[in-house]
């Protein structure tokens, strides 16, 4: 059973597996591994000036030969250069693929299509999926509550992705608490297009993420996350799912304060060369990151439990299709 389906044949890839932009933590040779193994590779460069984000878009193209996408985050409070010069460096680029996230994508759309690109748009609800379908993008991602990072949903993905299907004409992917084949399966069950996996990759051999980040990723379960606020530095106002650690059970035992009252408000945690990091700080642990690694925002869905290794990203895009397909055709044949 051939995996095709709306979403592949429309951006050239053989399997329905993305890899999330999961901030920091992707990097040219993690996106590159995905693309090359077939299925869709990301790069984050919201938080990469326009300099960075070209150098990478430049080393990812030299990795593979592959499409991958780029990100870009809309949303004003933590966008640190304006997201016109991003685009304009990530199209110069010919970057075949752009996704947009938490904002509204509208006034860039008709730039994306006029490079030859695709525009993608991360949602969280059904209305959300309309409008951006009424604005024009080619694919939504339906991100549901489980997933790791910053979120844009209530809903679970259960529930979220059957509903973006039938709201919108265009493919659909899903994303939150996917970490397996059997998920994949399920996704295209719910009649999404691809699913979008985030922590699944962070825990992969290529991902820039930090030894301590990824045991911890390795040793927890899905109880272990926690939906919170508590990392706003960098990105205030938006809910996160991370696992909970020592900054969180602090915070959490002092009676979960606001913003100026929390334990320890201030002090440097971690650093990255002369990049020094403040507990409640939104940056996830690099592998160059030195200090108390532990307490730093550590990303990660509820699908974690289902985590077991560290290999290579190709080896997971392989797998999840693998998996997918035999879970499909076990049911088929039933």
């Amino acid at each position: 059973m051939a995996l095709s389906t709306r979403f592949t044949e429309m951006v050239g890839v053989t399997h329905p597996v993305v890899q999330a932009p999961v901030g920091s933590v992707t990097c040219p040779e993690l996106a590159a591994a995905v693309s090359s193994a077939g299925g869709l590779g990301s790069l984050a460069v919201t938080w990469r000036s326009p300099e960075a984000a070209e150098r990478a878009i430049a080393e990812t193209a030299a990795l593979t030969d592959e499409p991958f996408a780029v990100n870009l985050v809309l949303d004003d409070a933590t966008t640190r250069y304006p997201t016109d010069d991003h685009l304009a460096v990530c199209l110069d680029a010919g970057v075949s693929v752009v996704a947009f996230s938490f904002g509204d994508p509208t006034p860039y759309v008709e730039r994306v299509h006029d490079a030859d690109a695709l525009a993608v748009a991360m949602v969280g609800t059904p209305e959300d999926a309309r409008a951006a379908a009424e604005a024009g993008v080619d694919t939504v991602v339906a991100q549901g509550a489980e997933a790791g990072g910053h979120l844009d949903s209530e809903s679970s993905t259960m529930a979220l992705v059957p509903q973006v299907v039938d709201a919108v004409d265009v493919p659909v992917l899903a994303a939150g608490g996917i970490t397996d084949g059997r998920g994949v399966a399920a996704a295209l069950a719910l009649g999404a297009d691809g699913a979008y996996l985030g922590t699944r990759f962070v825990a992969t051999a290529e991902a820039a993420s930090h030894p301590v980040y990824r045991d911890r990723l390795l040793a927890a379960d899905g109880d272990e996350t926690v939906r919170t606020d508590c990392f706003d530095g960098g990105w205030p106002g938006r809910d996160h799912r991370v696992l909970r650690n020592s900054t969180v059970e602090t915070w959490e035992r002092a009676g979960r304060p606001a913003p100026g009252t929390r334990p320890n408000e201030g002090e440097f945690v971690a650093r990255v060369g002369e990049y020094e990091i403040e507990r409640y700080d939104d940056d996830p642990p690099t592998p160059t990151t030195e200090g108390d690694v532990e307490a730093m925002a550590l990303y990660a869905g509820q699908g974690v439990g289902g985590i077991q290794d560290v290999p290579p990203a190709g080896t997971v895009v392989e797998a999840l299709a693998a998996d997918a397909e035999a879970t499909l055709g076990r049911l088929s044949s039933e």
